[in-house]
């Protein structure tokens, strides 16, 4: 049946109870033919119809809900709603049947698992089990919902190995990742380091830029020095406070009178 039924709460946890019982029941059956003592088989027969006997009182409930809510839902989700509660009774059949079978091979004493009385899900299921089916036909219902089980666990493997398979990708991707980053870390570290070294050689080139114009400045003031002691010596020849210049010629003044005099001597 689909599962897109709109259900209330109440209605969709009995449906979700009896889901589970119906994969107990299918995991449980599924076992007894594992087991080869027979005595463990019977105790698992019984724990079986213990919970047949559980699945039923549900699908009662289930009924009861239904009739309750009847008259606030629209005549197609009561359709559909009772449409549920027929295939779950006809899947309940097929695990009493089968229950049946086990047990006829057994040799137990039969199991009562529904009482008599007027409830309408009893007289269903009892109707179901002995009218409209046959028991040849309940126990291949039976097989033919095992191998449906069988066929849902494979394709559940399959997922479950498809997910590891994505998962060692991710991983792998992840992992790559990872070195990626420690990659443009390291690269990361070489770049502030080749800023540091720029940053010290900048610094550097600034304090020689420094020195050089102290230098120049040093320099241009001694010039300036020399020129204010040519220009006053120039003016003020007689100036005794002011030292000659080394290498500087006298005033051509005293080199004529000089040649004069010697002139005269002569």
């Amino acid at each position: 049946m689909a599962s897109d039924v709109p259900m209330s709460p109440e209605l969709e946890q009995v449906d979700g109870e009896i889901q589970d019982i119906f994969r107990a029941l299918q995991n449980g059956f599924q076992k007894i033919d594992k087991i080869k003592d027979s005595n463990r088989q019977s105790k698992q027969l019984e724990d079986l119809t213990g919970k047949m006997r559980e699945c039923k009182r549900l699908i009662k409930e289930f009924d009861r809900i239904l009739k309750e809510e009847e008259k606030k839902n629209s005549p197609d989700v009561n359709k559909q709603l009772n449409d549920k509660k027929q295939f779950m009774i006809k899947e309940l059949n097929s695990y009493v049947t089968l229950r049946k079978t086990y047990q006829s091979s057994l040799g137990n004493k039969r199991i009562e698992l529904f009482d008599t009385g007027n409830d309408q899900v009893a007289e269903d299921t009892v109707q179901m089990a002995s009218g409209e089916m046959s028991n040849q036909e309940l126990i291949h219902a039976g097989r033919k919902q095992m191998d449906q089980t069988d066929q849902a666990i494979e394709r559940s493997k399959m997922v479950v190995a498809q997910t590891v398979e994505v998962g060692a990708q991710t991983a792998a991707s992840l992992t790559q990742q990872t070195e990626q980053m420690k990659r443009i870390g390291n690269e990361l570290d070489s770049v502030h380091f080749s800023l540091k070294k720029a940053s010290q050689m900048v610094k550097e080139i600034g304090r020689q830029v420094a020195t050089d114009k102290c230098i120049m400045a040093f320099l241009f003031l001694i010039v300036c020095g020399v020129i204010a002691i040519i220009v006053v010596k120039i003016v003020n020849p007689h100036n005794k406070n002011i030292p000659d210049i080394p290498g500087l010629a006298p005033p051509a003044m005293n080199r004529r009178l000089l040649s004069i005099e010697a002139f005269g001597g002569l």
